[in-house]
């Protein structure tokens, strides 16, 4: 590749993409919530969740220098990140706080490039992520569902035009908004039946002497001011013209 090659490709990267149409933001919106509510349909599409929230531990996990020896994710769409390092401490508590905050924050993000109109460089951005954690996966299910993933965003990336692309992005930014707050409600639900006892909620009441159900109440403002401001933002055009 010859260096204007290689400036056309960091121009498209960086460049930033004409707004779409607004029936597009809409229409897109409404199929991210159809990944999201039905029960059936969500024990499938809750694995690119997963994905997000277990990239989340081990991103924050590398970020205050703890050691990240693998991540696994699971056909049930559970998952597990091991780390080493201190077994208290902040890097502890933060990495173990980043997997449900993960995906809404995730959206946020995805939501903030969306509309400064930088819909190639979200796409992009992803698939670097996805590259990355894949070297991190210790079992196949879980390299299967990265690939799957990963090749998704390459294949939208190189082969499709740029409303396809677009009406991608917004996909999975919906889907990460939207799918970001479940997960905690199922959280709530589970412990109030006793069926996790090992959670990241209760973790981090064992490592902070923190309630667990303040630590749940976090989860839920965070995913919950996430779809807020972020579709706040991906509606910005149609919200101004009411």
């Amino acid at each position: 590749m010859d260096n204007a090659s290689i400036t056309d490709v960091w121009d498209r990267v960086v460049g930033s993409q004409p707004d779409p149409e607004q029936w597009l933001v809409m229409a897109t919106g409404v199929l991210a919530l159809l990944a999201v509510a039905p029960h059936g349909v969500w024990r499938l599409s809750r694995n690119a969740i997963t994905i997000a929230h277990e990239g989340g531990h081990g991103l924050i996990a590398l970020l205050t220098g703890r050691q990240l020896d693998g991540i696994r994710l699971h056909s049930d769409t559970s998952g597990l990140t091991v780390s080493r390092g201190k077994p208290t401490g902040i890097g502890m508590v933060l990495t173990a706080a980043a997997g449900y905050t993960a995906p809404p924050l995730l959206g946020l993000g995805g939501a903030w490039l969306l509309a400064a109109n930088h819909i190639t460089a979200l796409l992009w951005g992803a698939t670097v992520l996805l590259l990355a954690m894949l070297v991190m996966i210790r079992n196949a299910y879980g390299v299967l569902t990265v690939v799957v993933a990963g090749g998704a965003f390459v294949l939208v990336s190189w082969l499709t035009d740029p409303e396809v692309q677009a009406g991608f992005a917004y996909v999975v930014v919906w889907f990460l908004l939207l799918g970001g707050v479940r997960p905690a409600f199922e959280l709530q639900r589970k412990r109030r039946y006793g069926q996790a006892g090992d959670s990241d909620a209760d973790q981090l009441s064992r490592l902070t002497h923190v309630p667990a159900a303040m630590w749940l109440f976090l989860f839920h403002a965070v995913s919950l001011c996430c779809l807020i401001g972020g579709g706040r933002w991906l509606l910005g055009p149609v919200l101004d013209q009411l």
